[in-house]
């Protein structure tokens, strides 16, 4: 099997839409997502740009993709990368394109003089062994709070 990444471009926005509509599924949100081919669009290709997307291809097929942008870190002072999603096809797992990806950002990173690759999983997916198998660990003493919809309105009306 031939396996490729590149960075995608705007005639590829079908494929990462669909990407994302099956990664959903596969994490049972399926019914958060209001992301359309146009958003995605605007979003990742229009005048600007708020994340960045590399595709893998196996034997010419769409095969999974990774989705990231910057941050920061003020105690680094040095940019990162956060993956908001990275997600292979289940026909292509095990075969080691979810490295692949990920050596992909981490070179990306290593170019952009970053200090830091991050993302998150949920506690009940099989792939976090693999990521402590590649070195990552797990920030288990961080908690996530998420600031969304009417409250995200409600606080932002008050400036």
């Amino acid at each position: 099997m031939k396996i490729s990444y590149r960075k995608a471009q705007e005639e590829d926005i079908s494929d990462i839409y669909s990407f994302i509509i099956e990664l959903a599924r596969y994490e049972r949100l399926e019914h958060e997502v209001v992301a359309s081919e146009e958003s995605l669009k605007e979003t990742l290709f229009g005048e600007h740009p708020y994340a960045e997307v590399v595709l893998a291809e196996a034997d010419g097929k769409g095969a999974g993709f990774v989705l990231f942008f910057h941050n920061y870190s003020t105690f680094l002072a040095k940019p990162g990368i956060y993956i908001e999603d990275l997600y292979v096809r289940p026909e292509f797992r095990g075969k080691g394109l979810g490295k692949g990806l990920l050596s992909y950002i981490a070179s990306i990173a290593l170019e952009r003089k970053c200090g830091r690759v991050e993302w998150w999983v949920l506690n009940w997916n099989p792939a976090r062994r693999f990521y402590e198998s590649i070195g990552a660990r797990a920030m288990n003493e961080w908690v996530v709070y998420r600031l969304t919809g009417d409250h995200l309105v409600n606080l932002g009306s008050e400036n």
